[in-house]
């Protein structure tokens, strides 16, 4: 049930003026914090929960200083200082230095509000996206611009199918599909239909959880425990994070006592543990998340994320279920993070070491997706196949796939470029472009395009130019001549996110709005990530740990009523076994994945994908510059700073 909204803060400048280029910050029932991500101009000064103002239904209000630097509150000629952990109350029109002399905002109730309108119903914009006094962190003066009319200007020149206007809204998936495909993260400050069946950290990591693994690049403690306050009630949680020593220093400190911290091997210079996923153990079985998030604050609100996730109940010990592909890839990859085995007491079931032949214990036979990851190394033989782009390759080529996608065209899309040459560029192709028609001709080599963002898209970000940070790639990756003729534009106007800028990485082979396959993954586009062949193509060098999911079409039963296995849903769980049930004799169809534009009946085997962008790509105009974060850029952002800093 979302909070109804009693009023918002409102940037005023030092003569009390309101900042209209600012957006109004909402207010909801209950506590709201404001903080270092909430003010225009950054400053350290501010914690990230800075405040905590707590609200009421009849618009009044306390605020509770939580940062380390002092507040102060004006009311009409009073002006009071507040230190850390001081509280008082705040009535409509007061006036909130967050720094004294700096950060001003005023407070307005929603009964006092201009006209009196109701907040939750002009905030649900469900009849226009347009944004209006949305809470946008970091965000700049020009509001959402995903009303239907811009949206309709946008894509003057793409029929109706391929960019079907606010076409997330219409994203609705039952619980039995769910595993079938992946869902956005929610973004703040997006109107409501943006984020249509998106997710947040807290709907993933619930219930009974016994034990959580979770893998990441970036680990921001502090900010995960209270965005996930569930997590300190874990009894077991081993972290696997790519972090340098300075920043361990500080998750040593912010640690809970029962956590593990771990870093894997990197034998090969300029490598890193990038893979983002999550293994939680219940009572019941296990989830295994892939998704593209760091565990900071920015990535799991401002950006375009993606997220997958299946339960898998454990094997019924009495009759040993033989292990699948899921199973094999993923206790191989695990098995090479080589984090220190440990004891765990799991109640009710018993004590057990948790390595990565723990995770053997899961039944996954019933896993919608493959698993395609990378680990640091020179892999030869046998394991030439099992990583990076040679694993896709491997699993392509054993999928068949409809006679449409033969020589189709492919996109990459990611948020940081590696050096990349055209040898490469060609290896990365051979494989992507794998995999055979029904008539066991090979689909051929599809034409690649490249979706990347603009200077002009970061400038006008809801992050403005400080979203460029999470998109570094360097001039001298950036302007190879021969990437001129893949640069595709980052549009996103059907799911609401043209201004969440993407640090989602995901591949893909399509023709028009029907997929081939499609590939959410950590994998951003660089040797490193996918690996590069040497020695006469017996060798795969891979520098990085990468871990994705890849979606194929597959056969489904569609005749009768089917339930997916859960861990959190007793309706949906069900002892020792995570196959779906039907009645009747079950009718294998072959799935069809689709994205969110597709227009057609949507039977049982059609599987939607929220692919942000719109297909196909926009390449390029000659007034387009790819965004590089090493250039200088004078022409002010929309918090009217310039690039760097």
């Amino acid at each position: 049930m979302p909070r109804s909204q009693i009023g918002h803060l409102v940037a005023v400048n030092k003569n009390l003026e309101e900042v209209a280029s600012l957006p109004k910050l909402p207010l909801f029932h209950g506590p709201n914090f404001i903080g270092r991500n909430d003010v225009s101009v950054p400053d350290k000064r501010l914690s990230r929960k800075h405040i905590a103002l707590t609200t009421s239904p009849d618009g009044s209000a306390d605020l509770l200083v939580e940062g380390t630097n002092p507040v102060v509150i004006r009311s009409g000629e009073v002006r009071k200082k507040l230190v850390s952990r001081e509280k008082t109350a705040i009535n409509n029109g007061d006036i909130i230095e967050l720094i004294p002399g700096n950060h001003l905002f005023k407070y307005v109730s929603a009964s006092t509000g201009e006209k009196k309108r109701n907040f939750s119903e002009a905030n649900s914009n469900e009849q226009s996206p347009k944004l209006s006094g949305k809470r946008i962190r970091n965000q700049g003066p020009k509001n959402e611009e995903n009303s239907a009319d811009k949206l309709k200007a946008e894509d003057k020149n793409s029929n109706q199918e391929q960019n079907s206007v606010e076409a997330i809204r219409g994203f609705c998936v039952s619980n039995d599909k769910l595993p079938h495909t992946f869902r956005l993260l929610k973004v703040q400050g997006l109107p409501t239909w943006a984020n249509t069946n998106s997710v947040s950290i807290g709907d993933v990591i619930e219930g009974d959880v016994l034990l959580a693994v979770l893998s990441n690049y970036m680990v921001d403690i502090d900010w995960l425990i209270s965005a996930c306050p569930k997590l300190e009630k874990i009894p077991n949680v081993l972290v696997i994070h790519g972090e340098g020593d300075s920043r361990l220093d500080l998750m040593k400190r912010s640690k809970p006592t029962n956590w593990i911290l771990h870093k894997p091997p990197l034998p090969i210079s300029f490598g890193t543990h990038h893979s983002k996923a999550m293994l939680l153990v219940y009572p019941q079985g296990v989830r295994v998340i892939v998704h593209t998030a760091n565990l900071i604050y920015v990535d799991w609100n401002n950006k375009s994320q993606g997220l997958w996730m299946q339960d898998f109940p454990w094997k019924d010990q009495s009759n040993s279920t033989k292990g699948c592909g899921f199973e094999n890839d993923l206790v191989d990859y695990l098995s090479t993070l080589k984090w220190p085995e440990f004891t765990a007491n799991l109640p009710s079931l018993g004590n057990f070491n948790i390595n990565s032949a723990f995770f053997k214990k899961f039944d996954y036979s019933e896993a919608k997706v493959r698993l395609i990851a990378s680990v640091p190394g020179y892999h030869t033989g046998s394991n030439l196949k099992k990583w990076g782009h040679m694993k896709l390759r491997t699993v392509l080529q054993d999928s068949v796939f409809d006679k449409e996608f033969q020589r189709s065209p492919l996109v990459y899309q990611f948020s940081s470029l590696g050096s990349l040459d055209e040898k490469w560029m060609a290896e990365l192709a051979s494989s992507m472009s794998s995999g055979y028609s029904e008539d066991k001709t090979p689909l051929g080599i599809g034409e690649s395009l490249i979706i990347w963002p603009t200077v002009e898209d970061v400038r006008c970000s809801l992050e403005g130019y400080a979203a460029g940070n999470a998109i570094p790639s360097p001039l001298k990756n950036v302007e190879r001549g021969f990437l001129k003729k893949y640069w595709a534009k980052w549009k996103a106007s059907h799911t609401g996110r043209c201004r969440a800028m993407p640090h989602i990485k995901t591949y893909t082979r399509y023709k028009g709005q029907n997929l081939a396959w499609f590939l959410l993954t950590s994998a951003n586009l660089s040797k490193a990530a996918w690996g590069t062949l040497q020695k006469n193509n017996s060798q795969l060098m891979i520098r990085s740990y990468e871990l994705g999911v890849l979606f194929l079409p597959s056969r489904i039963k569609v005749d009768g009523p089917s339930r997916e296995f859960s861990c959190t849903d007793k309706a949906g769980s069900s002892k020792g076994t995570g196959k779906s049930k039907s009645s009747g004799n079950p009718i294998p169809a072959m799935t069809k994945l689709v994205t969110l534009a597709w227009q057609g009946s949507k039977t049982s085997e059609v599987i939607q994908l929220p692919v942000p962008y719109e297909l196909p790509p926009e390449p390029y105009s000659s007034q387009d510059i790819p965004w590089s974060w090493d250039r200088r850029y004078s022409k002010k952002d929309v918090y009217g700073q310039v690039w760097p800093r």
